[in-house]
């Protein structure tokens, strides 16, 4: 679905964000982001320290997309039943768009969960009728038995059960929370970089090739189009000190260092940074830093919150099932525009 803002001719990104989030009564919003199409053409994040204006040249032709943007390694660890929610909806976009090569096994058990949340418990024609016309896996046609055959098992699970089930699925695969970008090592072989919870890694297609965790990194800069990694003395014996990556351009360089910058942040440090960021990640010159809590933070307010979770409303299908089923809504994960 897409959603019109209004904000202040001035407004910061995380002004629009927070509309967004108030929008949608989420309350673990630090794990989200808004991401649009650059002037340049890269995907990035909206900044929330910085005027919107001073990201993007026309606000009012530019879409955003709300999007999951920090994967924890246990999905376990969310607390609230809407932002389980948003990260299925999150991994059943990323799998209908083949962005989560997985197994045909683990890829018709994810589709099975979200028949369950979707359609209650299974049956037969009505089953094959919806995979008939919605499509979850770009090859869907081919595992419709396997996915029904697993959908026979989930009788009973209500729809925050599915999502529970689903993500943990989701956790152990390979390329859960991974988001793969272009890059070519010192030898000009063809790679991809990607950042976690753990550090930086180096893949080969969709094959991790090398693990660069946080504690094994000096320093993460970038300069122009080149990526650099700095390793502390004692792992850097055994190889170069320095590791150099180059991209495609000297800005989807500095998105991805900005990404590596606010990765580290939130899973590593204990609060949100109060002014330039540590030595480890900065760059010369610039001044960008992560804003927001900490997952240490959310998982801290989780504990103490006494809160009790606000109701919402899940995306719905008409079916037999309507009973068992939350009123319509939206799909949250769509195209969120707006206007400032």
């Amino acid at each position: 679905s897409r959603g019109v803002f209004v904000c202040q001719q001035k407004s910061s990104g995380k002004g629009l964000f927070n509309l967004t989030c108030s929008h949608l009564n989420l309350v673990e919003k630090e794990y989200f982001g808004l991401e649009f199409r650059s002037q340049a053409g890269n995907q990035v994040w909206l900044e929330p320290l910085k005027p919107i204006t001073k990201q993007v040249k026309n606000p009012k032709e530019v879409l955003f997309k709300f999007m999951v943007k920090f994967f924890p390694v246990d999905p376990g660890h969310l607390r609230e039943e809407l932002t389980r929610y948003l990260f299925t909806l999150q991994i059943k976009k990323d799998l209908a768009l083949g962005q989560l090569p997985c197994s045909d096994k683990s890829a018709a058990l994810l589709v099975s969960h979200l028949l369950q949340s979707e359609l209650g418990d299974f049956h037969d024609e009505t089953d094959q009728e919806h995979l008939e016309t919605h499509r979850y896996l770009p090859n869907q046609e081919y595992l419709d038995n396997k996915i029904m055959h697993y959908h026979r098992r989930h009788r009973g699970k209500t729809p925050a059960e599915s999502d529970v089930q689903l993500l943990d699925v989701a956790r152990k695969l390979e390329m859960y929370g991974i988001r793969p970008h272009p890059a070519s090592d010192g030898e000009g072989t063809q790679i991809n970089l990607a950042v976690t919870h753990m550090g930086v890694l180096v893949l080969r297609g969709n094959t991790k090739i090398n693990t660069f965790n946080w504690s094994k990194i000096r320093k993460l800069s970038f300069k122009r189009k080149h990526f650099l990694i700095k390793l502390h003395a004692n792992i850097s014996a055994l190889c170069k000190d320095t590791l150099e990556f180059t991209m495609a351009s000297r800005d989807t360089c500095k998105a991805f260092w900005k990404t590596c910058v606010e990765y580290h942040a939130f899973f590593r440090l204990s609060e949100e940074p109060k002014s330039k960021p540590k030595a480890l990640l900065c760059s010369k010159g610039s001044s960008f830093r992560y804003s927001g809590r900490t997952q240490r933070q959310l998982l801290e307010h989780g504990k103490k919150a006494k809160m009790k979770s606000l109701p919402f409303e899940r995306k719905h299908y008409a079916s037999r099932y309507d009973e068992r089923q939350c009123r319509s809504s939206p799909d949250l994960l769509t195209d969120v525009s707006k206007q400032v």
